[in-house]
């Protein structure tokens, strides 16, 4: 069976929400700050959903619709198709009402979701390149097991769920201008949407989706849910081909707008947190503050906005990747190549230039096969750390001025001033 709550989600269905799950879900901080304010130019509040125990918002709707079920359902257990967060909250919230938990995920699922999912005592089942195709493989369990199915965003009790986050939010930042939400499925921003319009209806709601995973824009151009391709991208969990048609109906006449953020502005996002919140965030909770940096809101300028951060689960490897891309789209990692004297003490002097400018050697790799004919010299690729753009252009100047041919910068991206 699939949990159906009800057609649709009423601001009281949330209030009940927030009296059922309450002692079991966090009420996560909401937090000024200062630093990613005087960037962006608004004043800047971050909702901290990736402080739940299992790292995201999913934890509200989970043990809602959890709770929800009646005696035989939870003996039979439950089963989910979930790129993670979703199958997390499922896990940690089934062991601790005693539900049994199996859970399908995309075969990329993050290995640290997939392996906390398993400490949780769930039944981990890999099927599938995205969301859909393990969808078919938990609609198996069900047809079979007579398992209940709960959809991670388009259920009502788990939309509800999710709007628990929009009366906390009012509550703790009174007086706000806008809030700037994830979407993947819609089952987040549907509930927040319901919530803020009968608590604050002035206030602007503003989804905001991966380019490479744009099934609510596709949603909105086709009028109703639609199978969208998408491609990998660094917000996994917000790569779902198709919206809810719930959460679809819900917030379609409920927020103001969604816009569309490329990678290259969720990698910066993620390490803009880390560095000015201290929080570690995944490409999916980073996607609010990455549509800031990209200027695609240049009208909120001054307001008083909240970004929901909603999730935190990122696998380490990944994360050390994100962090060096992030600083290359920043400017403060740069590569170029040059062409020094290939004798003692040419090396020598390059480093002693860089050291000189105030930079920092990451890695020097000589080319000596492809220098040209001219064996008095030698190619070398230098990957660089700088304080930004302008620091990188007194590097070239300065390796210029004592004979030294840049022969090859990495391409950069446009001026960001986030």
């Amino acid at each position: 069976m699939t949990l159906q709550s009800a057609d649709s989600v009423t601001y009281d269905a949330i209030l009940a929400a927030q009296q059922r799950i309450r002692g079991g879900v966090q009420q996560t901080s909401c937090v000024f700050s200062p630093a990613l304010s005087a960037r962006l130019g608004a004043k800047v509040w971050c909702k901290l959903e990736y402080q739940q125990v299992t790292g995201s918002f999913k934890e509200r709707g989970a043990r809602n619709a959890l709770l929800l079920l009646d005696e035989p359902a939870r003996r039979r257990g439950v089963v989910a198709a979930s790129a993670g967060n979703h199958a997390l909250a499922l896990a940690y919230h089934g062991r601790d009402l005693a539900i049994p938990i199996t859970v399908c995920m995309p075969k990329w699922a993050p290995l640290i979701k997939q392996e906390r999912c398993r400490s949780f005592g769930a039944n981990v089942i890999l099927a599938g390149d995205n969301i859909a195709e393990a969808r078919i493989r938990a609609d198996e369990f069900v047809a079979r097991d007579s398992m209940t199915y709960i959809n991670g965003f388009d259920d009502a009790a788990i939309i509800a769920g999710a709007g628990t986050t929009g009366i906390e939010i009012v509550n703790q930042v009174p007086d706000l201008d806008a809030i700037v939400c994830p979407i993947g499925g819609g089952g987040l921003i549907a509930g927040i949407a319901v919530a803020v319009r009968e608590l604050a209806p002035r206030v602007e709601i503003i989804g905001v989706e991966p380019e490479r995973a744009a099934s609510w824009s596709a949603a909105i151009a086709a009028g109703k849910p639609v199978m969208t391709k998408i491609e990998p991208t660094l917000a996994d969990g917000l790569a779902v081909p198709q919206v809810g048609e719930r959460a679809f109906a819900i917030a379609r006449s409920l927020i103001s707008q969604v816009v569309r953020v490329g990678e290259d502005d969720i990698a910066l996002a993620i390490v803009r947190i880390l560095e000015e919140e201290r929080g570690v965030v995944e490409g999916g909770g980073a996607a609010p503050l990455a549509a800031l940096i990209a200027n695609q809101l240049p009208h909120l300028a001054g307001k008083k906005i909240v970004l929901v951060l909603g999730g935190g689960n990122i696998d380490p490897s990944t994360l050390s990747r994100v962090i060096e891309h992030g600083l290359a789209v920043d400017g403060r990692v740069v590569q170029f190549s040059a062409m020094i004297g290939d004798r003692p003490g040419g090396l020598a002097h390059l480093a002693t230039l860089i050291a000189q400018s105030g930079a920092s050697v990451k890695q020097i790799m000589h080319d000596r096969t492809f220098a040209g004919a001219d064996v008095s010299r030698v190619q070398v690729v230098c990957q660089i750390e700088v304080r930004g753009r302008a620091h990188a252009d007194e590097l070239y100047a300065l390796l210029s001025s004592h004979g030294i041919s840049i022969l090859s910068r990495t391409a950069e991206s446009p001026t960001k001033g986030n």
